[in-house]
């Protein structure tokens, strides 16, 4: 799948706003504000259940890294997530 295909169809779904569970986190994180090397996905499967979290890392952007876009979708679509939320921008590394 190309990286716009999989951009487009997580943005969409981050759109729809809240649903209900199971429910899918993505946050960016990076050295600076242009550049995100790393993504944290977290999988709810109901209210006030743990948080299940996965990091994905990459040399270059990680919001323009087909692999880890496609992947991405492709947990989505398995957990057959209702909400998918995403935390704007990204957030420095500490």
């Amino acid at each position: 799948m190309n990286l716009d295909k999989s951009t487009k169809r997580i943005a969409k779904r981050v759109k729809k706003g809240f649903q209900g569970y199971p429910q899918i986190s993505l946050a960016y994180f990076g050295e600076s504000v242009n550049c995100a090397n790393q993504v944290v996905i977290g999988f709810t499967q109901e209210e006030g259940a743990p948080v299940q979290e996965q990091t994905f890392s990459s040399t270059e952007d990680a919001r323009k890294d087909e692999t880890i876009q496609t992947t991405l979708l492709k947990i989505i679509e398995r957990a057959e997530a209702k909400t998918v939320l995403e935390t704007a921008g990204v957030a420095l590394n500490k």
